[in-house]
């Protein structure tokens, strides 16, 4: 540890952030950050989504690769992608002597099963005999499977979310705890409880429509109405059949994209999320994995999904993991965001969190809130492009130069997560309540209304939508149009139907 002997403290990386500084590693920054100082006391800040925590002197825990490993996992938390580029780097032998020196210490029996998972090296050690078994991640810090999978070998519970070839990580952060405390399906059955059967089976059809016609305007597409009519049946599919499996994956793609780009298989091309800023210029906001990367990847995927719909995981906590790590691997050349925003419904409706027969519009929601649909994506994709080496040629093809897998395949989707029940608390609050609500009131004006003038169905729910879009009252316009045969007593009364159902709300003309 550095000391100085002027007033101003210094600060020594520990954990970690030592590693990196000795090994040179290129890695995405771990979430924590921690410096030890010869003077000062323990404090901690936050800089650019990184928690930094200085530690007074008497938490040094020495010089070696074992020491910092230690403090790293007591501290700084697991992160599988800092291991597993670290354990390239460092000699076996220092990871050897570190594990031979405490072959029964807690951290130590960690690394150890770490080392052999992240590397399929195996360290000339023998089986431990006895001992307690310990769990691999916290479960009071981390999101874990259970039941675990023993191993024998450290004596390790092993409730990773995933297996050595795709294994996200969530931290269970204050943010976390607080949404999982706040029994979102609760809230949603209450609210689906206040309304009749009949008004829910009307309210499925138009939220089927509408999170259809959001999930392809967050693309900036307009379907057509065959292609609009496909996701609505593959939507009301969500809750009668597991799509995260590779026919399934292959046959959505199919049915949501234009019949000349379907794929037969992932695809066997680099792809990457940019934009064309000017002549044979490309901004790139995304590399997806190399394609001979993906088959491993996305069996991965497959197989922590299958891990955690047994594992007793939260139901978001597997939605964030699995659709956020889907589009992250990006394994078509096309509708990779439409089938991540589908599996995000699949999951929660094969998980029972959602209300039976519901639909949730959450791509509405996404829409709404475009910055925060957008961070919770560039949380990755910001942190993962500095580290990615490429070239486009004159056709705008990409070349990946580097390893990059492991970016994708150990991703800390902690943020993913908290950004995914943020939605799913505005859809509850306001596009499911919303909805539910403005049709009860419809019903109700409805029904006045026909008791004022005994007009058509289709009149009457033209009156309704003028005054909306005005305001609650009918334009001079839209009346000498549409509804000239009107008294003005009759016109004033149906306005004060409108207006006693819905105030002075608004909608927008769809």
């Amino acid at each position: 540890m550095v000391e100085n002997d002027q007033d101003k403290p210094t600060y020594s990386p520990a954990g970690y952030a030592a590693l990196i500084e000795r090994y040179g590693l290129d890695v995405i920054p771990n979430w924590h950050k921690s410096l030890v100082t010869a003077s000062g006391i323990h404090r901690i800040n936050s800089r650019e989504g990184v928690i930094e925590e200085v530690y007074p002197s008497k938490y040094w825990p020495g010089d070696t690769l074992g020491d910092h490993l230690e403090f790293a996992l007591k501290y700084d938390g697991t992160n599988l992608a800092i291991l597993s580029i670290l354990f390239q780097k460092a000699g076996e032998e220092d990871i050897f002597e570190y594990v031979r020196s405490k072959p029964t210490g807690k951290y130590a029996r960690r690394l150890w099963f770490l080392y052999e998972f992240l590397t399929g090296k195996t360290l000339p050690l023998d089986d431990l005999k006895q001992g307690n078994y310990i769990d691999l991640l916290e479960p009071d810090e981390y999101y874990t499977v259970t039941p675990v999978r023993q191993v024998r070998r450290q004596r390790i519970n092993d409730n990773l979310l995933g297996d050595h070839r795709f294994c996200p990580t969530v931290r269970r952060t204050d943010t976390l705890r607080d949404f999982e405390t706040a029994d979102l399906p609760g809230r949603c059955q209450q609210v689906v409880a206040g309304y009749s059967p009949e008004l829910l089976k009307r309210a499925l059809g138009y939220l089927y429509t509408k999170e259809t016609k959001s999930s392809f305007e967050i693309e900036h597409i307009k379907p057509t109405s065959t292609r609009t009519e496909r996701f609505v049946a593959l939507l009301q599919m969500a809750e009668q059949e597991d799509f995260c499996r590779k026919p399934q994956l292959i046959e959505v793609q199919n049915r949501i994209v234009d019949a000349r780009f379907r794929d037969s298989d992932y695809r066997s091309s680099q792809n990457y999320v940019g934009e064309t800023v000017a002549w044979q210029k490309e901004r790139i906001h995304f590399a997806c994995p190399k394609p001979e990367d993906l088959p491993d990847l996305m069996d991965g995927l497959t197989a922590a999904h299958e891990r955690m719909n047994t594992g007793g995981v939260s139901a978001v906590i597997q939605a964030a993991a699995i659709a956020y790590g889907f589009v992250f691997l990006h394994p078509f050349e096309d509708s990779n965001g439409r089938i991540h925003r589908f599996l995000i419904h699949n999951i929660l409706a094969r998980r029972g969190f959602t209300p039976e027969g519901v639909m949730f519009p959450i791509s509405a929601s996404m829409l709404k809130n475009p910055a925060d649909y957008d961070a919770s994506l560039e949380a990755f994709s910001r942190q993962l492009m500095p580290l990615v080496e490429y070239s486009l040629d004159e056709d705008g093809h990409m070349t990946v130069h580097n390893d990059t897998a492991i970016w994708y395949r150990y991703t800390d989707m902690t943020p993913q997560a908290e950004a995914l029940f943020r939605f799913i608390d505005l859809t509850i609050d306001t596009e499911l309540a919303g909805e539910l609500a403005f049709l009860a009131n419809y019903d109700k004006s409805k029904k006045a209304i026909q008791e004022i003038v005994d007009m058509h169905d289709r009149r009457i729910d033209l009156f309704i939508r003028f005054c909306l879009q005005n305001n609650g009252r009918l334009s001079a316009r839209k009346r000498a149009s549409h509804f000239d045969f009107l008294s003005d007593e009759e016109i004033a009364r149906m306005e004060q139907v409108v207006q006693s159902s819905y105030g002075n709300t608004a909608i927008s003309d769809e």
